[in-house]
């Protein structure tokens, strides 16, 4: 049986989902409401899992809906995508990265996605034709490297996903291609049941441009026999893999369990690279989000018991206005840096908002505490500083 024979056995119906976990009958009315809203996927492999006689299994609330997720709060484009679109399917947020959505589908529908909006629903949002891509890539010398996301790209044939690499392959200025995909964690079948992806991954890693998989593992628990064998098989085609996680409530946000997990990781050669605070997005904020006090000391307490490249990520939010990193707390005060920024200028930028409880967002926390040295008339920008 192929990958996509097994991809068609999902569970994808509360029905079918209280045959494997008990559901009582008023909650199953809720999450049919939830699912009707935003739909259901989980592979059989995912599935297997899940603890069934722990109702807060961490496996179980990152894939199964709750009736948490009838919570409105938050909102749905939290990151300003919809205002970097280029052409369709194509975001140019920062300078030297063109990130591209190849698809609104997923193997699992995560219950935290920050693409809520879009996975599993009719959406304009994603690629409709690559070449149009390719042609503003190209049009732009600016962009050294491209991030191909979705939902998730590994869903897509490996036909398609070879013309992808092989058009962009075309572009000179591009020095790289990155894939995120979760499927490693929740259908690692993808990569060890179809020998072919393998190859082209081979083929353009080491004659075109350098393949890198930004996977996504959230809990040492999905690093099972299967995802190392699946890593290992994209490490042997010469791809380069790196993690980006997301804290979330429920799942990760203690200081063992969020070190287990980078150990994991580090153990079967996948670089810890991003460590993502959860967006308040809207159906997801209540559920999952951590509050960045909360987080800030999770990820400290993790990092004492962590060596060398095991504490090599950075604890960020993708803003709308970029690529934030959440550096320390004193006193009373939050401190931040720009790691990436809309605004190139702001690129580095530090500075520091008053804490405020709860607050899991920048836009939760008081108006910005810094003071900006004026612009300099020459290329390279002055460092900003605290006032």
């Amino acid at each position: 049986m192929g990958w996509q024979d097994e991809l068609r056995k999902n569970i994808t119906t509360v029905e079918e989902l209280s045959r494997y976990l008990d559901i009582a009958r008023r909650e199953k009315r809720c999450l049919e409401e939830v699912v009707a809203r935003h739909p259901m996927n989980i592979t059989r492999y995912y599935l297997s899992l899940v603890n069934k006689d722990d109702p807060e299994d961490p496996i179980r609330r990152m894939a199964v809906p709750s009736v948490d997720e009838l919570d409105l709060s938050g909102f749905y484009d939290t990151s300003g995508e919809l205002a970097n679109v280029k052409v369709s399917g194509l975001q140019h947020k920062y300078t030297q990265t063109a990130l591209v959505l190849a698809t609104n589908r997923c193997p699992v529908y995560c219950r935290f996605c920050f693409r809520k909006r879009l996975v599993g629903l009719p959406t304009k949002e994603v690629a409709r034709r690559f070449r149009d891509v390719v042609d503003y890539v190209k049009s732009h010398e600016e962009i050294t490297n491209v991030l191909i996301s979705g939902g998730d790209p590994l869903i897509l044939p490996t036909k398609l996903l070879e013309g992808f690499l092989k058009e962009l392959s075309t572009v000179s200025h591009l020095r790289y291609v990155r894939i995120g995909s979760r499927v490693l964690a929740t259908f690692p079948q993808r990569i060890l049941d179809d020998p072919a992806l393998v190859e082209v991954f081979e083929r353009f890693s080491h004659g075109g441009k350098k393949v890198y998989v930004v996977t996504h593992f959230n809990h040492s628990r999905e690093l099972t026999q299967e995802a190392k064998e699946a890593v290992a098989k994209l490490f042997k085609a010469g791809v380069v893999v790196y993690n980006q996680a997301v804290l979330l409530k429920g799942v990760n946000d203690n200081p063992d369990t969020l070190a287990s997990l980078m150990h994991g990781l580090v153990s079967m050669g996948v670089v810890p690279y991003y460590l993502f605070q959860c967006r308040p997005v809207r159906r997801v904020k209540k559920r999952f989000q951590v509050a960045l006090e909360e987080g800030y000391w999770t990820v400290e307490e993790a990092k004492r018991r962590l060596d060398g490249l095991a504490k090599k990520f950075r604890y960020v939010m993708s803003h709308r206005t970029g690529k934030v990193e959440i550096v320390g707390i004193h006193g009373d005060h939050i401190y931040f840096k720009y790691h990436q920024a809309a605004d190139p200028y702001d690129t580095g930028l530090f500075f520091r908002r008053r804490l405020r409880e709860g607050a899991g967002w920048l836009d939760d926390l008081d108006d910005i505490i810094q003071r900006r040295l004026g612009r300099s008339t020459s290329q390279t920008p002055p460092i900003p500083c605290v006032g």
